[in-house]
């Protein structure tokens, strides 16, 4: 299964501030987290996906490769 856009996952444009990122990812975090939703594999794989692209879009570094 081929990764969806970082950008399009957190819902923020390419040229979203770091707030704007970070802000986004506790929304879908908040909203997916394994905790609130217990024994929903959908909500589950949400959450890492948000996850993995705060991961990388919050480093400057990675965000850039």
């Amino acid at each position: 299964m081929a990764k969806r856009d970082f950008y399009d996952v957190l819902s923020v444009s390419k040229n979203a501030s770091p707030e704007q990122i970070k802000s986004a990812y506790r929304k879908l975090a908040v909203k997916y987290h394994p905790d609130k939703n217990p024994g929903d594999k959908k909500a589950e794989d949400n959450f890492k996906e948000a996850s993995e692209a705060y991961g990388i879009l919050s480093d400057k570094e990675k965000k850039q490769n």
